[in-house]
C-alpha cells in the first residue's frame, strides 16, 4: 500500500499540461479507494473478499487509466513536437509516468495470479499463473512459500526494463499478454523521451 501512496503523490509533480485535470482527481479518488480498503481489511489479507477485492480492481483501474492519459500525452506531445524544449520537464514527466506504468502493472499481476491475494491466501486456486523460482525448486523456499506484493513489483520492473521475461515465467496465455503488452508501453516511453531527450538537452 505504501508504494501505491507515493507513486500517486508523485503525479502531483506532473507538470500541468501532462497532468489529468483536475490534477487532484487521482489523489482523491485513489485516497478514499485506500480509506475504504483499510475499513474492509485492517490488517493482513488471509481470506478472500468480494467486496476488498472489487475496491481493490476500482483502484488499480483508476491509477492505470489516469497514467494512460498521461502517457498518451507525452508520447503525443514529443510526437508533434508541441513539447516545446522543456528538457528537464519532460524527463521528470517521463520517469513518473514509467514508474507509475511499472507499479500498475506490478498491481494487475498482484490482483491477478491465481484469483487475486485473497484465494491465494485462501488456497483457492492451486495452479500458478505466474512461475517464481521459489515454486520451481523446493530447495530454494518452504513449500507453502507464497509471493509478496514486492515480489510483484519486482517482477514488473524487470519486466519494463528487460522488455521480457527474467527469472518470472507467465504460465497463462492472459499473463503473456499483459507482460507483452506492458514492454510495448515501456518501449515506446523509453525510446519516445530518450530520443527526444538527446536532442534537446543543453
Amino acid at each position: 500500500m505504501g508504494v501505491v501512496v507515493a507513486t500517486l503523490v508523485l503525479q502531483v509533480a506532473l507538470p500541468d499540461d501532462m497532468a489529468l485535470h483536475p490534477q487532484w482527481l487521482l489523489p482523491a479518488v485513489s485516497a478514499l479507494l485506500v480509506v475504504a480498503l483499510l475499513l474492509v481489511n485492517p490488517g493482513r489479507m488471509t481470506e478472500f473478499s468480494a467486496v476488498e477485492r472489487v475496491v481493490s480492481l476500482l483502484l488499480v483501474g483508476a491509477v492505470t487509466a489516469v497514467n494512460a492519459g498521461s502517457a498518451i500525452t507525452l508520447v503525443y506531445s514529443i510526437a508533434t513536437g508541441t513539447i516545446g524544449d522543456r528538457a528537464g520537464a519532460v524527463l521528470v514527466t517521463g520517469g513518473i509516468v514509467y514508474w507509475t506504468n511499472i507499479v500498475a502493472f506490478s498491481l494487475w499481476y498482484w490482483e491477478f495470479d491465481r484469483g487475486g491475494p485473497g484465494k491465494r491466501a485462501a488456497g483457492r486456486a492451486p495452479y500458478p499463473d505466474l512461475q517464481f523460482p521459489q515454486m520451481a525448486d523446493p530447495n530454494l523456499a518452504h513449500q507453502d512459500w507464497e509471493p509478496s506484493y514486492l515480489d510483484y513489483l519486482y517482477f514488473s520492473f524487470t519486466n519494463a526494463a528487460a522488455f521480457s521475461p527474467t527469472d518470472v515465467m507467465p504460465l497463462r496465455i492472459w499473463a503473456k499478454m499483459t507482460m507483452m503488452l506492458q514492454a510495448a508501453i515501456s518501449l515506446v516511453l523509453a525510446v519516445m523521451v530518450v530520443a527526444w531527450a538527446i536532442n534537446n538537452l543543453k
